[in-house]
């Protein structure tokens, strides 16, 4: 804490002209600059730049609370959208998914729904900053509402992370910023139910979520989709899945395909294993072939 308050004071004098951080002359304005230094001190306490992509990509997003992490990463990697078409992704937090598919997918266009005020600031707070305005949009929106309550017309292509509980009392309640994300006020239900109506016929659909919810995922989507790929994700290749991706196709026909597993780290040290290295970087994407 002392070389905080050293920094606040220099950068203070600094800014008012003195050698110390003593309040004399002109000590309204002293007062303004210090102020204005323990604002810019607790900004930057409170929020990181992460590098996306390799790089191609800078997320502003908070320290604490919830954060785009390996799950939005992936999500994004695996997003089905073509040249010319249009995704949504519902509940896009502060865009970590949304910006890394935009990114990958240089020709299509993109709209994040996301009901926390905060997220959505910072949410298009990321998209300007990393100048994609021109083909990616984020919107307030509540999934719990319907699709049809945004009035927008049916997209290609549709993604989301869904909150991983239904119900409060399945775990030990998280901390009151992260809470929105790991708790669907309105259960699974409605996120699949939101997806579904937010695609054409013919749209794909594309989740990742906790694996032993999958029977829930395919009994929710088996009423208005098919044509159901699966690659479970493994913690280590001898271990079970933990997070299972799945695509579907609105009213699709073909039987349901599951993929070889995606295996996040091996037994050899190193953070991830080198497939997995090489989609967080952008390099490869993660098909659905």
């Amino acid at each position: 804490m002392e070389g905080l308050e050293n920094a606040r004071c220099r950068a203070t004098a600094a800014v008012a002209g003195d050698n110390g951080c003593g309040i004399g002359q002109g000590q309204g304005e002293h007062k303004a600059s210090y102020a204005a230094v323990i604002d810019e001190t607790a900004s930057q306490a409170e929020f990181s730049i992460d590098q996306v992509l390799g790089g191609r990509l800078r997320l502003r997003q908070p320290r604490r609370g919830y954060r785009a992490g390996l799950d939005a990463a992936l999500l994004a990697a695996a997003c089905d959208v073509g040249p010319g078409q249009r995704l949504i992704e519902a509940g896009c937090g502060v865009g970590g998914a949304l910006l890394a598919a935009a990114a990958r997918r240089p020709d299509a266009a993109f709209v994040g729904v996301e009901r926390d005020a905060d997220a959505l600031a910072l949410a298009r707070e990321n998209i300007a900053a990393n100048g994609l305005a021109d083909r990616v949009q984020a919107i307030a929106g509540d999934v719990g509402r319907g699709f049809r309550a945004l009035g927008l017309a049916s997209f290609d292509a549709a993604m989301a992370n869904p909150p991983f509980f239904d119900d409060p009392g399945a775990l030990r309640g998280p901390a009151p910023a992260r809470a929105g994300a790991y708790l669907a006020d309105d259960g699974l239900a409605a996120w699949t139910g939101f997806l579904l109506k937010a695609v054409r016929e013919g749209g794909t659909i594309t989740l990742i979520h906790r694996a032993d919810r999958l029977g829930d995922i395919l009994a929710l989507l088996a009423a208005k989709a098919g044509s159901l790929r699966i690659r479970p994700i493994q913690p280590f290749a001898d271990q079970p899945a933990k997070r299972v991706l799945v695509r579907a196709i609105k009213t699709g026909k073909a039987p349901l395909t599951l993929l070889p597993p995606l295996v996040l780290h091996d037994r050899a040290g190193g953070k991830h294993t080198a497939e997995v290295e090489a989609i967080l970087r952008g390099e490869t994407g993660l098909g659905w072939g």
